[in-house]
Formats: C-alpha cells, sequence, structure tokens
C-alpha cells in the first residue's frame, strides 16, 4: 500500500530559503506561479505552499503532517503540535528573529508597567495579550495590517509590537525598543498523530536529518593535502576539523595524505601557512551535508 506524508512549505519569505535548503538535502521542489502545489521528486511526499501564520493550524489538524514555520507563529495560533528542531537558515539570517515593544523616542513608557491601560498595535495579537495578562499588566492589542512602525510614529497607539533581526529599521525611524518578548527561529513542526504513526515517523525523521545535515554543512569545505611525513605534526598542530583530520600513508611513499573539515573563512588563512610547512597539491572542495 502506497503512502504518503503531506508537507507544508512556507510561502513568503522563508519561501526559497526552504526550497534551496531542500535541494541540498537531496529533493528538489519546483514552485510553479500561481500553484499552490509544488512539484517534488518524491512519490512519498506531496507538497502545498502554506503561509507561515497559518502553518501550526494546518498542521494541528492533520491537514498537513509537517511543515516549516517560525516558531512564533507557532506560539500566536497556540497550536497543538510537535516541534521536531529548530533550522537557523544561514540564507535569510543566523540571528534568531525578535518581537520587540517599541514606542517613540519620545515616550514616557520605560518597562513593560508603563503600559497599563494603553493601546498595543501588532500582529501578534494573540502572544501579546497572553503576555501581558500573564505579568498582570491591563492593555488593550489591537491587530496591525501592516505599517505598524508608522502607526506608533503617528501616534495611533501607544506602543507596537514588531519583529525585528538586527533593530536598525525601528532606529531609522526614531523608535525606541524597551524590551524583548520573544526570539524566533523557523522549525519543523508535525501534526501530533502523524509523528506516533510509525511510517510518517520514519519519513519526518528522513526529512530532519537531511536538513540538519545540510545546514551543518553550509559555510564548510574539506580541504585535503600532501604532506612529507616529518612535517605532519606540524600541520596537524594548525589545522582545524570537526574531531580530527584524517591522515592516511601514500602508497610506497614518505608522504601522507591530510584531509580535514573546516568553515571557508579559516581557508583564506590556512592555506598560505599549510604552503609553508610543506604541504603540496592542496585541495578544496564543496560539502553537502554534514551528520
Amino acid at each position: 500500500m502506497s503512502r504518503l506524508l503531506k508537507l507544508g512549505i512556507p510561502k513568503g519569505s522563508l519561501e526559497q530559503a526552504t526550497v534551496d535548503l531542500f535541494r541540498k538535502a537531496g529533493w528538489d521542489i519546483r514552485i510553479a506561479s500561481r500553484n499552490y502545489f509544488p512539484a517534488i521528486d518524491d512519490d512519498e511526499i506531496s507538497c502545498s505552499l502554506i503561509r507561515s501564520q497559518e502553518m501550526s493550524k494546518y498542521v494541528e489538524r492533520g491537514t498537513i503532517d509537517v511543515g516549516i514555520a517560525g516558531r512564533d507563529w507557532v506560539v500566536e495560533n497556540d497550536s497543538d503540535v510537535e516541534i521536531i528542531s529548530d533550522l537557523v537558515y544561514s540564507k535569510v539570517s543566523r540571528r534568531p528573529a525578535r518581537w520587540v515593544l517599541v514606542v517613540t523616542n519620545d515616550s514616557p513608557v520605560r518597562k513593560l508597567e508603563d503600559l497599563g491601560g494603553k493601546t498595543i498595535s501588532t500582529e501578534l495579537v494573540g502572544f501579546t495579550r497572553r503576555y501581558f495578562a500573564d505579568r498582570g499588566i491591563d492593555v488593550n492589542v489591537e491587530f496591525s495590517w501592516g505599517a505598524t512602525e508608522a502607526k506608533v510614529v503617528e501616534g495611533l497607539c501607544d506602543a507596537i509590537v514588531e519583529v525585528t533581526e538586527t533593530g536598525s529599521t525601528i532606529r531609522a525611524n526614531n523608535l525606541r525598543i524597551v524590551e524583548t518578548l520573544m526570539e524566533s527561529t523557523p522549525v519543523i513542526l508535525a501534526n501530533r498523530q502523524s509523528w506516533q504513526d510509525p511510517w510518517k515517523r520514519c519519513k519526518i525523521e528522513q526529512l530532519h536529518t537531511l536538513l540538519e545535515a545540510a545546514l551543518r554543512a553550509e559555510k564548510m569545505v574539506g580541504l585535503k593535502m600532501n604532506v612529507p611525513h616529518d612535517r605532519v605534526e606540524d600541520i596537524i598542530r594548525i589545522l582545524p576539523s570537526l574531531n580530527r583530520p584524517t591522515v592516511a600513508n601514500l602508497y610506497r611513499s614518505e608522504w601522507v595524505s591530510v584531509e580535514t573539515v573546516l568553515h571557508e573563512k579559516e581557508v583564506r588563512c590556512i592555506i598560505p601557512e599549510l604552503v609553508r610547512l610543506g604541504a603540496q597539491g592542496v585541495i578544496e572542495y564543496p560539502l553537502t551535508k554534514i551528520i
């Protein structure tokens, strides 16, 4: 009997980065214009394009078995789903997204308690209401359809809860961060019944393992070289590696082959030093997965 895993791909800011990550992990996903059901080269998976804001709701219902979405929207929807793993996308950012409480520079608000009885505008209404209620602070939280920063600048609200990474846009609009309320990264989330199904769980774990392996390989390269036997210790002493470098004798030779894995930024500094120490035939090669 054929089985099928229903996979949700986040539409929007994470869309292309997710497709690229799946390609590195071994799956080719093709998204056609105006089509919400991407093709994938795996007969055991069907794909749907779903906005990150709604992903956890469909996963909770079982309409989707597994999906990728921002943790912030899982929290916002208060969804009962299985969080399998965080995915930190380097193509999007290595920084978590931060949801911050923001006011104008001249606002008298200095701490959360100063907002008692005031109005806050945000897309993250449910989370914001719960956050302040848990602290016993009575606030009015309004949903913002966009241009949230402009609302506090124009005096349409007393504060906003907005997402940022560096805070540069907030500062550019003469606004001030009072406090960070939540940090968020993309996550793999699964329907709880799907997670308990042996076949689906195995397929989800396959996805998880290879996606994580592709992420670990980003910005990492392999380095291979030939080294005179009497210089091996000098080379090993300066050579980064995941665990220890691999050293293998060359056939009928006083030379050995040394191989290691390191961050691509380290290569530009270390290759000249390796050559100075006697390494020859140095080869740098890209990596697609590290497990």
